[in-house]
């Protein structure tokens, strides 16, 4: 670890959000009797889960491309329920480390996620822990659905870097994906692969971050 650190870039699914995809695949599944797990899993996905990730189709185009390919003619709210069953909590323990990395240290979040995924995260953090703003805890937020390019594409982590004017030899990445590592080690981070099981402020202080 470079001690000239001064940045800190976090992953936010399963990162500090716990996930468990297993749920919006139950969930589907009791909705349609197409297999949900045959065109969605954490390895790879229809196209469309990526269009909606970047921007490039709205929620709506989305959940009406998701119906014509599970056969599903019920009410859009299920869908909806089935899609956001994925995201799980929030422990307090990792609110606290983000404040305390936050007072070190220039942080941000990179996240590949999407618009109604984002209006859940927002509305669990402010019934469980009072949030309002989660951009409090950083010091900008990268939605992937909102800056229209995702990881493991370079582009994404050239531009935190640019209009940060972050040094990457400076700069710390942690994720669950290997892929998203690689990729930013790729251009110069020190990146960090959060192992299962492993929680992020175990992490943070295995690498003395916090």
């Amino acid at each position: 670890m470079n001690r000239d650190v001064n940045a800190i870039i976090f992953d936010l699914g399963a990162v500090i959000i716990n996930l468990d995809f297993n749920k919006t695949i139950d969930a589907f599944n009791k909705l349609s009797d197409v297999r949900f797990e045959s065109i969605f899993n954490h390895a790879s996905q229809s196209d469309y889960f990526f269009h909606l990730e970047t921007g490039k189709i709205s929620p709506e185009e989305f959940f009406a491309l998701l119906k014509k390919e599970i056969n599903y003619a019920g009410h859009d709210d299920e869908l909806i329920f089935a899609w956001n069953s994925m995201l799980l909590d929030v422990p307090e323990e990792r609110l606290d480390a983000l404040v305390s990395a936050k007072q070190k240290y220039n942080t941000f979040l990179l996240s590949n996620t999407n618009e109604p995924h984002i209006a859940v995260i927002e509305r669990n953090l402010y019934l469980e822990h009072g949030v309002k703003h989660f951009e409090d805890y950083f010091d900008k937020i990268y939605y992937s659905c909102r800056v229209n390019m995702r990881k493991p594409d370079k582009e994404i982590f050239e531009l935190v870097l640019k209009e940060n004017e972050l040094d990457p030899a400076k700069t710390v990445f942690i994720d669950d994906s290997m892929q998203h590592v690689q990729a930013a080690g790729a251009c110069g981070i020190n990146a960090y692969l959060l192992p299962q099981n492993m929680d992020v402020t175990e992490l943070m202080k295995e690498l003395k971050l916090i």
